[in-house]
């Protein structure tokens, strides 16, 4: 019974912190009203640089009625954005975004990241670029085999700069839908999720450079000249063998003989080659010991850094964000994107997810198995057959005879 009553409470607490959420954008794109909320720009590119957008349920899928857009003409740049439905500024609350990005092509060089950004009614969405100012940007990047990683970068107005995360965070490149989650919670601290998985987490100070650090290395402090920091010495007492350095470093090749043509009036004296002298074990050096003096590594003193100024609300990520978009460049195309959500909850992001991407992962999967597998069928009935290649071999060497 008690168990029951806890199970009771935790599904009463979790449905009164949903109620509390607040969903600012969610989008599925499963009507073909999605063109009307979302708006290419026209202004960022020449129109034959730009690609179009596909709107399709993809070549595999779970869901024929499951819609996405995706990227459909390689060597191309692609625009979208997107009003929020309200301004979104995460001061004492979750911050989290999450979609779901699925490679049908053979990634080999492109994005397929996302943005939030602020403007108001004064965001120009026809001009909406690469160029253009951004809060947050967050998902996949790859670009060859070395290049590949799932962006999380904050816009710092302070320094007026774009912060990369200073460890690079994972990426997934295979054909099967994932869902990307970035998280930012009110004790300063974030985390990244694929597939509700957690891949990286910890405070915002550490992870990026918003901050110039609490302690430098103390000015005024300097290794005295007389520390000691070589572990080992030559061993005084070592002392080289007599007739050592009388030892050649080659000898005659003692299996050498003269060639039976060698004509000493013509060729010269004739010397057999020289090789290594097995016997020769390089310069004489004296061996290590423990240093006797040896006082460490000297480690410079630390004192606290007289710039350092804490920033309390390092969590704001958002402070006024109005709209959300994609600006991408993508080699080889075929990336649908889904299931977009921007949320204060990451209850409400991972209830989302449940009516979304949990859905469709275990069917989408075996989707993908059928179409590979009849894939493979189409090509190896479009290979010639053995037999067909020597018919064909008979036939040539018939024909040049004739």
């Amino acid at each position: 019974m008690i168990y029951n009553v806890a199970i009771l409470v935790g599904i009463l607490g979790l449905l009164s912190r949903l109620g509390e959420a607040k969903v600012y954008f969610k989008e599925n794109f499963n009507d073909k009203a999605w063109e009307s909320r979302w708006v290419v720009p026209s202004g960022w590119k020449d129109k034959a640089d730009l690609g179009d957008w596909k709107w399709t349920p993809g070549a595999w899928y779970a869901d024929a009625s499951d819609y996405g857009i995706q990227t459909s003409q390689d060597a191309k740049f692609y625009g979208l954005s997107a009003k929020l439905d309200a301004p979104f500024s995460n001061e004492d609350k979750e911050l989290v975004l999450q979609f779901s990005v699925k490679h049908e092509q053979e990634l080999d060089c492109g994005g397929a990241y996302i943005k939030l950004l602020g403007g108001g009614d004064s965001f120009d969405a026809a001009k909406f670029g690469g160029d253009t100012p951004y809060q947050i940007m967050f998902g996949p990047d790859v670009c060859g085999s070395s290049n590949r990683k799932t962006h999380v970068i904050f816009n710092y107005p302070p320094k007026n700069d774009n912060l990369l995360i200073k460890e690079e965070v994972k990426t997934e490149t295979d054909k099967a839908s994932h869902l990307y989650t970035l998280l930012v919670r009110p004790d300063n601290s974030f985390e990244v999720f694929i597939d509700e998985e957690s891949v990286r987490s910890g405070k915002l100070e550490e992870a990026f450079d918003f901050l110039v650090p609490k302690e430098i290395k103390d000015p005024k402090q300097s290794k005295p000249s007389d520390w000691v920091d070589e572990k080992t010495i030559a061993d005084p007492e070592d002392k080289k063998p007599a007739g050592y350095d009388d030892i050649p470093e080659s000898i005659p090749d003692p299996d050498a003989s003269k060639p039976e043509d060698w004509d000493n009036e013509e060729d010269g004296e004739w010397e057999p080659p020289l090789i290594d002298n097995p016997a020769y074990k390089g310069v004489w050096k004296a061996k290590q010991i423990d240093n006797p003096a040896y006082k460490g590594e000297w480690v410079h003193p630390m004192i606290p850094n007289p710039d350092y100024v804490e920033d309390k609300k390092l969590h704001v990520r958002c402070k006024d964000c109005t709209h959300i978009g994609f600006e991408l460049w993508q080699v080889k195309t075929g990336t649908i994107f889904d299931d977009i959500i921007v949320t204060d909850s990451l209850e409400e992001a991972k209830a989302y997810a449940a009516e979304t991407y949990h859905k469709k992962k275990g069917p989408e999967k075996e989707a993908l198995e059928a179409h590979e597998a009849e894939e493979k069928k189409k090509n190896e009935a479009a290979e010639p057959k053995t037999d067909d290649k020597e018919d064909s071999k008979d036939e040539e060497e018939e024909h040049d005879e004739l």
